[in-house]
């Protein structure tokens, strides 16, 4: 991707922009080295939505948060956190379909002082990886 240059005061930005700015405060990873870091204890946040999980699979080991409500768990400073995910220590690991709204999104989570990162091309990437994908649905069908 080209890289592109700042704002100047008082202009708008742009979406390549904030998505320009929010990798470059980010170790962004393969999806090879997300499953080593789920194995080694990282937290792999799964944060595509339902029917994108319904039509093309689960992660055996993810945990999935909404993403219309994922800053208010993830602040540690927010009444609405969820433990487990608000706290020093956790290394998480996000991932969409893509690889461009888990940028976003865990770029916020380092500005929160989370240690956080996402995977580079999301699901997709993930599974053409071959990486483990359940495609049973909620209702047990494949």
């Amino acid at each position: 991707m080209d890289t592109v240059p700042p704002r100047a005061a008082g202009s708008p930005t742009s979406v390549e922009q904030l998505l320009s700015a929010a990798r470059a405060r980010l170790r962004r990873v393969d999806p090879e080295e997300a499953w080593l870091a789920m194995e080694a204890g990282a937290v792999l946040l799964d944060i595509r939505s339902d029917s994108q999980r319904a039509a093309d699979g689960l992660i055996p080991g993810a945990r999935f948060v909404p993403r219309n409500v994922l800053e208010w768990r993830l602040d540690p400073a927010c009444a609405d956190r969820d433990p487990a995910l608000a706290r020093a220590g956790t290394r998480i690991v996000l991932l969409c379909d893509e690889g461009y709204q888990s940028s976003l999104a865990a770029a916020t989570a380092v500005s929160f002082g989370l240690d956080a990162t996402d995977v580079i091309g999301g699901f997709r990437a993930w599974k053409a990886a071959g990486l483990p994908v359940d495609l049973t649905t909620a209702d047990g069908k494949q």
